[in-house]
């Protein structure tokens, strides 16, 4: 019985990725009137669930590797079955959230409202280069303590702070950046690039506790906490951003 208890986490990661799609589907594009008859277009602000989701499924994703370690449970099924669950929780979850901020880019546009769907596809392009990374690193063995690529959970919670960052941060500049639907495109092809490629990634996890060994995983939270005191959300693509280049220093000091 107790093999199975890292499947469970496993499988509660999955159930929050669906919830977070719950969310999202339940909150579109709110449209109302100001005093001179002037159209505004928002995104409710209950969206933000499906970044909580998002985030409490890539908590759970940390821990059932914890727990397989733990009770010495792991196993080619829970392989299996942890990147089915990380496509709907870090792939699937998130491309919806890029598909709203498209759909709201769009809206703000003259006729936006009446765009062709066409413009809105590309958000899936996550989805896709997800699965695809989370399909290479089934049948790779090389990636027990570092990665080929940007693993899905980081990506995933890039994508998830957007909305908390809109409604955290009223600087219009910040808004006006996350609305603008080239930089949208752009930040897709980013991410999804950055998954499929075979760039050497470090893996947060620890072989021992000496200092030397984990000086770029203590550097990475130290930058953590000082950006979350100053930036709030926006921390999150700021750490996100040492963590790749963090990840390629350790690869040349190490060559």
């Amino acid at each position: 019985m107790t093999k199975q208890i890292p499947n469970l986490f496993t499988l509660l990661n999955l159930i929050f990725g669906c919830l977070a799609i719950v969310a999202i589907l339940q909150n579109g594009i709110v449209i109302q009137y100001d005093a001179d008859g002037s159209q505004l277009v928002d995104i409710p602000e209950k969206i933000g669930m499906a970044s909580l989701f998002i985030g409490l499924a890539a908590v759970v994703d940390f821990l059932d590797g914890f727990v397989a370690r733990l009770f010495k449970a792991s196993s080619e099924m829970g392989k299996q079955l942890d990147s089915l669950a990380d496509v709907v929780s870090f792939c699937v979850a998130p491309s919806m959230i890029l598909y709203q901020f498209l759909r709201m880019s769009m809206a703000r546009e003259e006729d936006g409202l009446t765009a062709s769907i066409l413009w809105l596809v590309p958000a899936f392009i996550l989805a896709a280069a997800g699965a695809w990374r989370l399909a290479k690193f089934n049948i790779d063995d090389s990636q027990s303590y570092g990665f080929k690529g940007v693993p899905t959970p980081a990506v995933g919670l890039v994508v998830a702070s957007l909305p908390l960052i809109y409604w955290n941060d009223h600087t219009q500049q910040v808004v006006d950046i996350l609305f603008n639907k080239w930089l949208l495109y752009g930040v897709i092809i980013l991410l999804s690039a950055l998954m499929v490629s075979n760039l050497p990634i470090m893996a947060l996890k620890f072989k021992d506790y000496g200092i030397k060994s984990n000086l770029p995983k203590i550097i990475l939270l130290g930058v953590a906490l000082v950006s979350a005191f100053i930036f709030h959300w926006l921390a999150v693509p700021i750490v996100f951003i040492v963590y790749i280049i963090l990840s390629l220093l350790l690869k040349k000091t190490s060559s």
